[in-house]
């Protein structure tokens, strides 16, 4: 799988890891917000993806909520405040996918989509309630967006698209 992520900068990391060792949370990528998912982003669309992010302004997420979701894996999460500016990224990356990516998540689409970094996930109701109860209540945390990549989620590798430093403040 191919997902389109934004990592955090460095202090926002420390503190979303700090909140995962808490509750257990073990993953193979940094912490992130995933706004696309799909079986293969391929090559053509990274590079229409890469023109289209460096006219984007990457706007600061704040990761302000913690909940859960159910599908068939429990999830706790710090879900990001939705505001226009996010939302307008997130559309206009779904403008350049769309039609030109295999099998992509119905879970990511817009109107679909609810933007948050995983905290724990995959554990029965016991932990996911104790899991709760280790972090509430959370401080928010304000996460500037220090790239936009596409991380295989099979093989690890991560291939950049847009650095921080190239987006206008």
């Amino acid at each position: 799988m191919h997902a389109l992520v934004a990592f955090f900068d460095s202090e926002a990391d420390e503190k979303v890891r700090a909140l995962q060792h808490r509750v257990g949370g073990k993953f193979k990528f940094p912490p992130h917000l995933t706004y696309a998912l799909a079986s293969t982003i391929g090559p053509k669309v990274r590079k229409e993806l890469r023109e289209d992010l460096e006219r984007l302004w990457m706007p600061d997420l704040y990761l302000h909520t913690l909940s859960t979701f159910s599908t068939s894996e429990n999830v706790l999460m710090l879900a990001a405040v939705v505001d226009t500016e996010l939302l307008a990224v997130h559309s206009a990356i779904h403008d350049v996918l769309a039609g030109k990516v295999k099998n992509p998540s119905a879970y990511y689409l817009p109107g679909s989509w609810v933007p948050h970094c995983t905290l724990v996930h995959d554990v029965d109701d016991e932990a996911m309630k104790a899991a709760f109860a280790a972090v509430f209540p959370v401080e928010p945390i304000r996460a500037k967006v220090r790239e936009v990549s596409i991380v295989d989620t099979q093989t690890g590798e991560v291939d950049v698209l847009k650095k921080a430093s190239t987006a206008p403040r």
